[in-house]
């Protein structure tokens, strides 16, 4: 991670005190210990602070996580977006088989990240492929961070309800959310 967003962390949150108990002085080293965290949905998806006791979080709760301790540490440069990008095996290993099955070049996918400085840092992903998904979103909005759970899924709902309609998609919403939930399955392994 760059250092050019760095500080140390206070003593005066719960977040902050919960990374010092861990031996994690410094947000530097909080992006690095929740990025080597097992990707794997939390056992409530809205509760970032699972992350820590769950040991292991998904692109919205880690990074949710990230931007609460930026917030209670006062760094108002540090923001939390929610982004609708082509989902495909390219920027994002491990879903072609699901793809290939249902004959879809890629599925719109919601994904969360924070910008810091408007520069785009992501958590979440540790592959080494060249192609991001960042070349590949389609939407972006800036959240809050109690915002991943509810919020995020009716903005992901209502774009793919829409996309839908206009790329000529040969099946229906309910389905189509299914074969996102199994690409989101594969790559939990």
């Amino acid at each position: 991670m760059d250092k050019l967003f760095n500080f140390d962390l206070s003593n005066r949150s719960q977040l902050s005190q919960e990374l010092l108990n861990l031996g994690i002085s410094n947000f530097n080293d909080a992006l690095i210990y929740i990025q080597n965290l097992p990707y794997g949905r939390n056992s409530n998806r809205s509760d970032y602070s699972l992350i820590l006791k769950e040991q292991k979080g998904t692109c919205s709760t880690k990074h949710a996580f990230l931007a609460a301790l930026a917030k209670q540490e006062g760094k108002s440069e540090i923001k939390l977006y929610v982004g609708i990008y082509k989902m495909y095996e390219k920027n994002t290993p491990g879903v072609s088989g699901v793809l290939e099955k249902w004959q879809l070049p890629y599925v719109p996918e919601a994904h969360c990240y924070l910008k810091i400085n408007d520069t785009i840092v992501d958590v979440t992903r540790n592959n080494n492929s060249n192609i991001s998904f960042k070349s590949s979103l389609l939407f972006e909005e800036e959240i809050l961070s109690h915002q991943i759970g509810d919020y995020k899924v009716m903005l992901h709902q209502t774009f793919l309800k829409s996309w839908l309609t206009s790329d000529a998609i040969l099946y229906d919403f309910k389905t189509l959310w299914q074969i996102r939930e199994a690409c989101i399955r594969s790559l939990s392994k």
